[in-house]
């Protein structure tokens, strides 16, 4: 994409309700009143004023080194003296160097120490350094910042200060805390993936305040001067209030607005923002600690016996100490050939039995000390490093597709990795490609659909095994003929979807009751029409041509939005054109040869959310119906059905279990027709509910949102396959063989895998 500004003419404020209203000026030019915690204060294009106090906030220079120059050596000694081991011998060195008790050389005592601490010391320092180069790539990496003139230049981002105005292009990271001033889009939307931050792979939508929109390029930035007053740095991943002054207005600020560092730009060409909180002020470094000090186990388990075997000298020691002192009073005089009277400094006092005892018992602890192994220590940190090199060089745990090793950050903790016993997982993302092909439907309470899924196909495969392996060696069962078609069944299952190879990314649907327009045949055509007219505008999808194969990309939220609009396409109803009040289809229908484009105009849209659990769009269509689309889990749409529109609930329902028996995804498309003055009412009402600036906005959308979505009438279920990642199955056989629990964790159940 050329760098000059190129703007898809879509306006979505009319139709996002729930997160995009636009702020406006209230009458008294304060929308958040902000008190204690709320000091912070921005000046947007002027960064030089953040250079001197009470303005000036952290650099965006960011470590998570354990250790730097300066605190390197007390925190290393600190952490290799925790040692019981390590502790005993410094004492004893200290010790052999200032008294005349050790039986041994000062420097016996001490080289070995110095060679134990300064190579546990040499490796902890090898393992941060390499943290250190980590950090330094990143804080090296390069973005556009305003400079002067309207001018952007790269910088790197450990330079980039509070106030500096950055571009930010599509697929790169967000160096700093971003308050989103514009984007490639004319409504200043964008689609932001916080992956690195919650695990969460569907993209977040982000809106510009309308103000800032006209800042739709570089050369706009050259007077441009703001100011943001806001809440301190602090480590909420979703929450933000503060205020944006600017054009002498004062306008609130919501975490819609906020784009934090660490997550990455999507689907959008490139974002204008400005940096609020840099370095470790951003909310993903507030999150985060200091690197913790880790011990193994098998560590903690050795200070243990450390502890045991120092008790165990300690006996010797008081027992030989005792014996000496008995020996000092009764037989020391008689052996006057050792003349212990005149020697200087001499611990052994006939006439103080117990002082010398007591000396003794520190001379019997040095003595004997070399039942506490510190070699052990050493040897330990040996294989420990070694095993560190043999995890980052080995070939089976290499990654073809990324061209990723495996890498040991630190190799304090390899052994723990034989002794996990359970694994807790997510599914989405994590097991599965996060990749949906649109597999089956039920519509009117008819399945479709006659493709096996990979869990289906898994099932059939180990039941075939199992049959095979039952009779080995036995008898053949006297109803041979059932045997052979049951059999055969199989076989035909496992391989169908061999032989058919899918050609369209997101679609696997085989059926040609529905595909090439002969669903127009179907008893049930009216349910069928409203079906894939659901799929092709019930969304918030975004088209854009592919010049090279002359077919629609659609930039969405989800991968199932964009699985639903290539089964709408494929079908005959495909989303072409989108406006600022209009979806545009075209559509196979009433000819399949013949398409023609039939416009809905939007007049509400309801979003998608992990608490909503449904979607809605309210449309009116060529012949002035206004219809209310919705799709949701089947859960929260079967509660809302009207009596007359469960007519095929039980049917869907069985369609339904078996989908998910089946390992798909599934959801629920409902419908209503609205009357005029019905839908002027509820809209008078819902304006009311999103004008409202407060804690209670979200609130009263809900509710008034609940309002409309009652009364639906059921029209089918869509099954869509995420399929698993390669080699998963194989990995989870081979972990539940090992003796190792797996819990899944998905929307709905808890799955457990183990060797039973």
């Amino acid at each position: 994409m050329a760098r000059g500004r190129i703007r898809a003419k879509i306006r979505r404020s009319s139709l996002h309700t729930f997160a995009c209203y636009r702020s406006r000026a209230t009458e008294d030019g304060s929308p958040h009143q902000l008190g204690p915690g709320f000091s912070r204060e921005v000046h947007c294009n002027e960064p030089y004023l953040h250079e001197k106090k009470p303005l000036k906030y952290c650099t965006n220079y960011v470590t998570t080194t354990k250790y730097n120059i300066i605190t390197f050596l007390p925190k290393a000694l600190f952490e290799q003296f925790r040692r019981v081991a390590n502790l005993y011998f410094l004492m004893a060195a200290i010790v052999s160097a200032t008294t005349n008790l050790s039986p041994f050389s000062a420097f016996s005592m001490v080289a070995p120490l110095v060679f134990v601490v300064g190579l546990s010391m040499a490796k902890e320092a090898l393992e941060d350094s390499r943290r250190f180069v980590q950090d330094m790539k990143v804080n090296h990496r390069k973005v556009g910042v305003h400079k002067e003139g309207g001018v952007f230049g790269p910088k790197p981002w450990m330079k980039i200060q509070v106030g500096d105005i950055v571009k930010v292009e599509k697929d790169h990271f967000f160096p700093a805390d971003l308050l989103l001033l514009s984007s490639s889009y004319e409504d200043g939307i964008c689609y932001v993936e916080t992956m690195n931050l919650d695990g969460e792979t569907n993209l977040k939508v982000k809106r510009a305040l309308e103000v800032t929109l006209p800042l739709e390029d570089d050369e706009a930035f050259k007077h441009f001067s703001a100011t943001i007053k806001c809440e301190d740095p602090n480590p909420s991943l979703y929450t933000f209030v503060g205020n944006l002054e600017y054009d002498r207005q004062v306008y609130p600020l919501d975490p819609s607005q906020i784009l934090l560092r660490d997550s990455k730009l999507r689907n959008t060409a490139y974002v204008y923002g400005v940096a609020v909180f840099t370095g470790h002020d951003s909310k993903v470094m507030q999150n985060s600690t200091n690197s913790p000090s880790k011990r193994s186990r098998i560590e903690l388990q050795m200070d243990k016996i450390i502890y045991l075997l120092f008790f165990v000298l300690l006996a010797i020691s008081f027992a030989s100490s005792i014996g000496f002192a008995v020996d000092a009073k009764f037989e020391l005089p008689n052996w006057w050939y050792l003349q212990p009277m005149n020697k200087v400094n001499n611990v052994v006092d006939p006439k103080k039995p117990e002082v010398s005892g007591i000396l003794h018992l520190i001379t019997a602890l040095i003595l004997y000390g070399y039942l506490i192994p510190i070699s052990l220590y050493v040897s330990i940190e040996v294989v420990k490093v070694l095993q560190a090199l043999f995890i980052n060089q080995d070939i089976l745990m290499y990654d073809d597709e990324s061209g990723t090793p495996a890498q040991a950050r630190t190799s304090n903790l390899n052994e723990e990795l034989g002794q996990i016993d359970t694994i807790l997982s997510d599914k989405t993302g994590t097991l599965t490609c996060n990749q949906m092909d649109f597999l089956k439907c039920s519509i009117a309470g008819t399945a479709y659909g006659m493709r096996a899924s990979d869990v289906e196909l898994a099932a059939a495969k180990q039941m075939a095994a199992d049959i095979g392996g039952h009779y080995i060696g036995s008898p053949r069962p006297e109803n041979e003929n059932d045997f052979g078609e049951s059999e055969i069944e199989l076989e035909s299952v496992v391989t169908s979807k061999d032989d058919f190879k899918p050609a369209i990314k997101g679609f696997s649907f085989e059926d040609d009751r529905l595909t090439d327009g002969h669903w127009m045949n179907e008893p049930n055509v009216n349910d069928i029409l409203l079906f894939f007219r659901i799929l092709s505008v019930c969304h918030s999808a975004i088209p854009e041509l592919n010049e090279e194969t002359g077919n629609f990309n659609y930039e969405v939220e989800s991968p199932d939005e964009a699985a639903f609009l290539v089964a709408a396409r494929e079908f005959g109803f495909e989303f072409c054109r989108r406006t600022q009040s209009s979806i545009f289809v075209r559509e196979r229908y009433p000819s399949f040869q013949e398409p023609i484009e039939r416009e809905f105009k939007v007049l509400n849209l309801l979003e998608f959310t992990s608490k909503r659990k449904r979607m809605s769009v309210i449309v009116r269509d060529e012949s002035g119906q206004i219809l209310l689309f919705c799709k949701g889990a089947d859960s929260i749409i079967y509660e809302r059905l009207s009596k007359n529109g469960r007519k095929f609930e039980e049917a869907m329902t069985k369609h339904l279990n078996e989908y998910g028996e089946a390992g798909l995804r599934t959801l629920v498309l409902a419908y209503k027709k609205l009357d005029e003055a019905e839908y002027s009412a509820w809209n008078e009402e819902f304006s009311k509910a999103k004008s409202t600036i407060g804690g209670d906005r979200d609130t009263m959308l809900e509710k008034v949102s609940d309002a409309m979505e009652r009364d639906l009438i059921l029209v089918g279920a869509t099954a869509v396959e995420d399929k698993l990642q390669k080699g998963v199955p194989q990995c989870i056989d081979k972990l539940a063989q090992a003796g190792l629990k797996i819990w899944v964790l998905t929307a709905m159940h808890v799955v457990c895998f183990d060797k039973e």
